[in-house]
C-alpha cells in the first residue's frame, strides 16, 4: 500500500490491487474516502470523514493532482 504523502493527519495512498479510474484513498483514523483524480477530482465514496474533512481532503487532492497521477502511472506501470 504505497503512501504518497501525509498532510494534516490525512494519509493519501493507493492499494496495490487498485484499478482505474485513477483514484486515491484518503485515510484519517478509522475513516476513509476515495477520490477519482483524473480527468477531474470527484468524491467516489466516503466512510466516516466529516464534511469539513472531505472539503480539505478534496482541495489537497486537487493541489497534488499531477503528483498523484504521476505516482499512479509509475506504480501501476502505465
Amino acid at each position: 500500500m504505497p503512501t504518497l504523502f501525509i498532510v494534516f493527519g490525512f494519509r493519501f495512498m493507493f492499494y496495490s490491487n487498485d484499478h482505474e479510474p485513477i483514484h486515491v484513498h484518503v485515510i484519517k483514523g478509522d475513516a476513509e474516502a476515495r477520490f477519482q483524480v483524473y480527468p477531474e477530482v470527484t468524491l467516489i465514496n466516503n466512510r466516516g470523514l466529516k464534511p469539513a474533512e472531505i472539503k480539505l481532503a478534496e482541495s489537497l487532492v486537487e493541489e497534488n493532482k499531477e503528483t498523484i497521477v504521476a505516482n499512479w502511472k509509475t506504480f501501476f506501470k502505465q
